[in-house]
C-alpha cells in the first residue's frame, strides 16, 4: 500500500513538473538569519480558524504560527512530496486501513506546555467529527476515518472504513494546524479570535484593515530555524497598490499571486530585483448557484448559464491579462485524472460550437419560463485578479442569451459569509486545493450536509455516492471513469455548479528573498520556517 502511494505521488509530481515554467530563482546560497519580511495580503480572513476557513487570505498571516501532521516539502515545486511536520515518521497496515504516526517530543506550544497525542487527537475530532454548530471547512475530505485514537502520549493513530491510497495527502492538509486540547475542551471556538501555536513565529498583534506581525519563535523545535527575525502582512485590497508596494521595496512579495501585465511591469522597473516563478495552479473559478432560490432550482436554468460561456475565446483573452488560462473539467489539466479535451467537449459548456451552445440555452430558458431580459444579481469577491475580469466577461456572456446580471462586488472576508449563510442567488465561487487528488478537489461538491463548502445547497445523493466510489477504487483506470461520472452529473446533467477557467500563478518578488519556491497551491510553503532575506 504504502509502494502504491508513493508511485501515485510520483506519477503527479513528474507530470506537474513538467508543466512548470518559471524564471530561475536565485541561487540558494547559505541561509542568513535576522531581517523581516514584509509581504501583502489582499484580503482578510473571516475567522482565525484554520479548521473552519479556507482563503488564503487567513493561511498566509497565520500559518507561521502552527505546525500540521505533515506537510508537503517546501523545496518540491510540484507540491506533491510529503515529509515530516509534527509527525517524525509514520506506516500504514498492509491492508491500507490503519495509519499510526510518531510525534515528535520535546514540541512546546507557544504559552509553554508541551504537545502531545491528546492535542492532535483533540484538533483532528474537531475537523473529522465537529460538534454541531461548528463549521469544518474539510469535513466532507475525512468521511472515511472511522475512528482517532491516541494510545500514547506521542502515537496518533487514525483507522479507516477502506483502504484510501490519498489519505497521507489529506494529513498534510496546510490548514490543518494543531491546537491545544485543553483550550478546545473548555472553548471549541476560541481559536476562531484567538491564536496559539507550536509555529515558528509567535503571534505579535493583528489591526485589522492594516497588518498582522509575527516575531520570531526562540524555542521552536525545529532548530536553527527560522531564519528570520519575523515578518509583517499588510492588508492591501487594490492590486495597483500590492504592485506599488513590491516596486518601491515596501513589500518583498504577494505570495499569491500577480497578473501577467503586473509580473511585467514589476520586471521592466526593477531588472535583476525581481525575481519570478511561475507554476500550473490547482485552482479555478467556479460559479455557484443557490438552489434554494427560483428560478435557479431549476437545472434547465443553471445548465442556461453554462452553455452561455465561450470558454476557448475566455481563454485567449482573459490569459493576457488575468492569472486563468486552461479550459479546465474537475482536475487540472495534464494531471492524471484530468478529462482529455476530446471528451470535455461533450460536457455542456464545453462544446466547441458557440452558436449552437447559446441557442440551446435560450431554448432551456424559454422551456423554464424564464422572460427574456430576466434580471438577477451576481455576487463578486472583492479580489481584483481574477474574479474582477472574470465577473465582466460572465456578464457579458450571460447577455447575450437574454439573461441581465448585475455585478454587485463584496469584501472578500464578507464575501464567504454570504455565501454560507446562502445571502445570494448567483456567485463566484473557488475551488483551490493544496494537492492534485481527486479526494481533495471534488470533496467540496457533495451533498450540503456532508460538505459545508458546498454552496449550491444542494442534496445529490448519486454524486456522493460517486465521489465515495472514485476514493474507494485502487485501480486508476476504474478511479478515472467514476471522476468523469462524478464530473458529468456534476457539470452537464445537473449543472449544480460550473467553472469558468483554470488559473495560472505569477509570482514576480524581491530577489531578496531566499527559500522559498513557487508551487500549484498557494496555500502551501506560508510557514515561513525555511525563509531568509539576503542582504
Amino acid at each position: 500500500m504504502a509502494g502504491r502511494v508513493g508511485r501515485r505521488l510520483g506519477l503527479i509530481g513528474a507530470l506537474l513538473a513538467l508543466a512548470v515554467a518559471a524564471t530561475p530563482a536565485a541561487a540558494q546560497d547559505k541561509p542568513r538569519y535576522g531581517g523581516e519580511l514584509i509581504f501583502a495580503v489582499p484580503s482578510e480572513m473571516p475567522s482565525y480558524d484554520g479548521h473552519r476557513e479556507g482563503t488564503f487570505g487567513m493561511v498566509h498571516p497565520l500559518a507561521p504560527h502552527y505546525n500540521t501532521l505533515l506537510r508537503t516539502d517546501p523545496n518540491d515545486r510540484t507540491g506533491t512530496k510529503i515529509v515530516s511536520d509534527l509527525a517524525e515518521s509514520w506506516t500504514i497496515s498492509p491492508d491500507g486501513r490503519v495509519y499510526t504516526l510518531k510525534l515528535r517530543r520535546g514540541v512546546k506550544f507557544h504559552d509553554g506546555s508541551e504537545m502531545t497525542s491528546k492535542d492532535v487527537k483533540a484538533s483532528y475530532d474537531k475537523i473529522v467529527f465537529p460538534p454541531p454548530n461548528v463549521g469544518s471547512q474539510r469535513k466532507g475530505q475525512y468521511t472515511n476515518v472511522e475512528v482517532i485514537e491516541a494510545p500514547d502520549a506521542f502515537t496518533i493513530v487514525f483507522r479507516l472504513k477502506w483502504p484510501q491510497t490519498s489519505f497521507l495527502t489529506a494529513l498534510a492538509a496546510p490548514y490543518n494546524w494543531i491546537y491545544r486540547a485543553d483550550i478546545l475542551a473548555k472553548d471549541v471556538r476560541w481559536y476562531e479570535k484567538n491564536v496559539m501555536g507550536t509555529g515558528p513565529f509567535v503571534f505579535v498583534e493583528h489591526v485589522k484593515g492594516s497588518h498582522w506581525v509575527g516575531k520570531k519563535n526562540p524555542n521552536y523545535w525545529d532548530k536553527g530555524k527560522p531564519y528570520l527575525d519575523g515578518y509583517r502582512a499588510i492588508f492591501m485590497k487594490d492590486s495597483a497598490s500590492q504592485v506599488a508596494a513590491v516596486r518601491a521595496e515596501r513589500a518583498h512579495i504577494q505570495f499569491r499571486g500577480f497578473s501577467p501585465a503586473e509580473r511585467d511591469s514589476l520586471v521592466n522597473a526593477l531588472g535583476k530585483k525581481i525575481t519570478v516563478q511561475e507554476s500550473p495552479w490547482d485552482c479555478a473559478a467556479w460559479v455557484a448557484i443557490n438552489q434554494d432560490k427560483k428560478p435557479f432550482d431549476d437545472k434547465r436554468v443553471r445548465r442556461a448559464l453554462t452553455l452561455a460561456l465561450d470558454r476557448y475565446q475566455a481563454s485567449q483573452a482573459l490569459s493576457r491579462i488575468a492569472v486563468v488560462k486552461e479550459v479546465a473539467g474537475v482536475q487540472v489539466p495534464g494531471t492524471p485524472y484530468a478529462t482529455p479535451p476530446d471528451e470535455l467537449e461533450k460536457l455542456a459548456g464545453y462544446w466547441r460550437d458557440i452558436k449552437k451552445s447559446r441557442a440551446e440555452a435560450r431554448r432551456l430558458l424559454r422551456e423554464a419560463g424564464v422572460p427574456d431580459g430576466y434580471a438577477f444579481t451576481f455576487m463578486n469577491r472583492g479580489v481584483a485578479m481574477p474574479y474582477e475580469p472574470v465577473g465582466i466577461w460572465l456578464i457579458d456572456q450571460w447577455r447575450q442569451v437574454g439573461l441581465n446580471a448585475t455585478m454587485v462586488t463584496i469584501e472578500a472576508s464578507q464575501h464567504v459569509t454570504e455565501l454560507r449563510a446562502g445571502n445570494f442567488t448567483v456567485s463566484s465561487d473557488a475551488q483551490c486545493g493544496y494537492s492534485v487528488e481527486p479526494d481533495l478537489d471534488l470533496a467540496k461538491f457533495q451533498s450540503k450536509d456532508i460538505s459545508h463548502s458546498n454552496y449550491g445547497r444542494y442534496t445529490d445523493r448519486m454524486l456522493d455516492d460517486l465521489y465515495q466510489k472514485q476514493s474507494r477504487t485502487l485501480d486508476p483506470e476504474e478511479r478515472k471513469r467514476y471522476v468523469r461520472e462524478f464530473e458529468r452529473r456534476l457539470l452537464d446533467e445537473e449543472a449544480h455548479t460550473f467553472i469558468t477557467l483554470q488559473w495560472h500563478r505569477i509570482v514576480p518578488y524581491n530577489a531578496k528573498v531566499r527559500g522559498w519556491t513557487v508551487t500549484p497551491s498557494h496555500y502551501l510553503n506560508q510557514q515561513l520556517d525555511t525563509v531568509w532575506l539576503a542582504e
